[in-house]
């Protein structure tokens, strides 16, 4: 077995350096960030896939803690606070073996930087298999009762759809961008997210559109009642900056 409790103690054990770049969550009402994400990113600034790629199973549990630290540090550094926007933060499932014991190294950082719980989102995919939905189950709840917000990512592309919604209730759901791309030339995309918001509506769920790249779709999913968006509309990725809305 790994040892995964040094990890989450300390961040350790994930040995190949990386940093964050942050692409904002624009509340369409007001024209502000809502959120920030943060996005693993090299240090020669390739995708995440190139760090992605060297997770294992000796060192997930590491990296995980260390995503979350670089994360918050990065964007307090960044001028986080400056703003009343949160911090989105992508997390691995299959990385927390117990909820409260691998939180501690995160609420430490937070109260160590002044960072407000409240102000931290949590996401993760529909797209990573995991051993036990039950499992999640207990690290969502564990979460939100801590005071964190808890976001399906890739909604709609993944394995288990509207069963893990219906089993996980999460704060938000972000909507994939297969859905979002050409939505306004495209029926039976604008039926799909209609309905997800009508859903999301009674469930008092918020819904993030991810991957808006053209005034097309922005206004088209405004006009679905799809508030939150990201993409490359509204700005691109930045690397240790909280970058501005173009």
């Amino acid at each position: 077995m790994p040892n995964i409790c040094g990890g989450c103690r300390d961040g350790t054990g994930f040995d190949l350096p990386f940093q964050m770049a942050f692409q904002p969550i624009v509340d369409t009402s007001t024209g502000r960030p809502f959120a920030y994400e943060a996005l693993v990113r090299g240090m020669d600034g390739a995708g995440a896939a190139s760090i992605l790629s060297r997770i294992t199973d000796e060192n997930r549990y590491a990296f995980d803690q260390a995503c979350r630290v670089k994360a918050i540090e990065t964007a307090l550094a960044a001028g986080l606070l400056e703003s009343d926007a949160r911090l989105s933060i992508n997390f691995l499932p299959n990385a927390v073996y117990s909820p409260m014991a691998c939180i501690q190294l995160t609420l430490a950082t937070a109260q160590a930087t002044g960072l407000p719980i409240d102000r931290l989102i949590f996401e993760f995919t529909e797209n990573e298999q995991m051993g036990s939905p039950e499992h999640v189950a207990s690290i969502i709840d564990t979460y939100k009762r801590i005071g964190f917000s808890v976001a399906i990512d890739d909604f709609g592309a993944g394995h288990s759809g509207l069963d893990m919604f219906a089993r996980f209730a999460p704060d938000e759901i972000k909507l994939d961008m297969e859905l979002v791309r050409s939505i306004d030339n495209d029926a039976r995309r604008r039926a799909i997210v209609r309905g997800v918001v009508q859903m999301c509506r009674e469930l008092d769920t918020l819904v993030i559109a991810e991957g808006v790249e053209t005034a097309a779709e922005a206004e088209t999913l405004r006009d679905l009642g799809v508030r939150y968006h990201q993409g490359f509309w509204y700005a691109r990725p930045a690397v240790g900056e909280l970058p501005q809305l173009v």
